[in-house]
C-alpha cells in the first residue's frame, strides 16, 4: 500500500514538474490570456446582440412581452456593459467594479430571459462567477504584493484574497458537473466523468490544484469541441446560436482554470498547508 502511494505521489510530482516546464515560456502571458478567456463569453454575447439586433428585440417584445423602449434600453445597456467591463478587466483597471458590473449583467439576463430555474444555465453562470472571483483574487494579490514594500498589508485585504480564491475554486468546477448531468451516458462518458469529478474535488480542496486544473482544462477543451461544435451546424438553424453560446461559456471556464494554474490555489488549500 505504501509503495502504491509512493508511486502515485511520484507520478503527481513528475506531472507537476512537466506542467511547470510547459508553463515557463507561457507564464508572462498566461494571466492576460486567462482573463481574456474568462470574459470571452461576454464579448461573444455582445456581438451576437449587435448582429442579431432585430431578432433579439423581437424576442423580448413578442415572447417576453417587454415594451419596445424597455427592450431597446436593456439590449443597449447589456452591450455597453459587457464590452466596457470586459475590456477594463482584461486591462486590470477597476477590476472590482468590472466584476460587479458583469455579475449584474448575468443576473439581469437570467431574469429577463426567464432562465432563473434553468439548472445548466445556473451552473454555467456560477462557474463564470468563479472565474471572475479568481480575477478579483489575482488583483488583490497583486495589490498586496505592492503594499508589502510600502507598509504592512491590511489583514482584511489578505482575508478577502484568500476567501475569493477559495470561492472561485469551488464555483469554477460547477460547469463540469453540469456536463456530467446532461451528457449522454456511456462507458466512455462514465470514465471521463469519474476522472473529471475527482479532479473537481482536488481543485476544491486545493490538492495538487495546478495538476488537477490542467487535467480539467484538457477535458473541458476536448468536450467543448466535441459537444459544442457550432461551426458544423447550418447558419439557418436556431441550434447554432445555442451551441455557440455554450462553446464560449465553456471557454470562459477554461480561462478561469488557466488563471488558477497561474496564481495557484491560495492559502486556504491543502497544497499551501502542507508546506508549513
Amino acid at each position: 500500500m505504501d509503495s502504491i502511494r509512493t508511486q502515485i505521489k511520484a507520478a503527481c510530482e513528475q506531472a507537476e514538474h512537466l506542467i511547470d516546464q510547459v508553463k515557463r515560456p507561457l507564464k508572462p502571458h498566461l494571466p492576460a490570456v486567462s482573463r481574456f478567456l474568462v470574459v470571452v463569453t461576454f464579448f461573444e454575447d455582445s456581438f451576437r446582440i449587435i448582429f442579431q439586433w432585430s431578432d433579439q428585440k423581437s424576442y423580448l417584445e413578442e415572447t417576453r412581452s417587454f415594451p419596445s423602449f424597455i427592450a431597446t434600453l436593456f439590449l443597449v445597456a447589456n452591450v455597453v456593459a459587457m464590452l466596457g467591463f470586459s475590456s477594463t478587466l482584461i486591462a486590470k483597471k477597476h477590476v472590482s467594479v468590472a466584476i460587479a458590473g458583469l455579475s449584474v449583467v448575468m443576473v439581469s439576463q437570467a431574469l429577463v430571459y426567464g432562465l432563473v430555474f434553468d439548472l445548466l444555465f445556473f451552473l454555467r453562470n456560477m462557474s463564470i462567477t468563479g472565474g471572475l472571483l479568481l480575477c478579483l483574487s489575482e488583483s488583490l494579490l497583486r495589490q498586496r504584493k505592492k503594499s508589502v514594500f510600502g507598509s504592512l498589508p491590511q489583514l482584511s485585504e489578505i482575508e478577502r484574497h484568500m476567501y475569493f480564491q477559495l470561492a472561485g475554486r469551488v464555483l469554477l468546477v460547477l460547469l463540469f458537473i453540469g456536463f456530467v448531468i446532461h451528457g449522454q451516458w456511456s462507458l466512455t462518458w462514465a470514465i471521463v466523468s469519474l476522472v473529471g469529478l475527482a479532479a473537481c474535488v482536488m481543485v476544491i480542496v486545493g490538492f495538487r490544484a495546478k495538476w488537477s486544473a490542467t487535467l480539467l482544462v484538457s477535458l473541458l477543451s476536448v468536450m467543448n469541441v466535441l459537444v459544442n461544435n457550432w461551426w458544423s451546424i447550418q447558419h439557418s438553424s436556431p441550434h447554432r446560436d445555442f451551441r455557440k453560446y455554450d462553446f464560449f461559456q465553456t471557454l470562459s471556464i477554461v480561462g478561469g482554470l488557466m488563471l488558477l494554474i497561474s496564481i495557484g490555489p491560495g492559502n486556504l488549500s491543502y497544497d499551501e498547508k502542507k508546506e508549513y
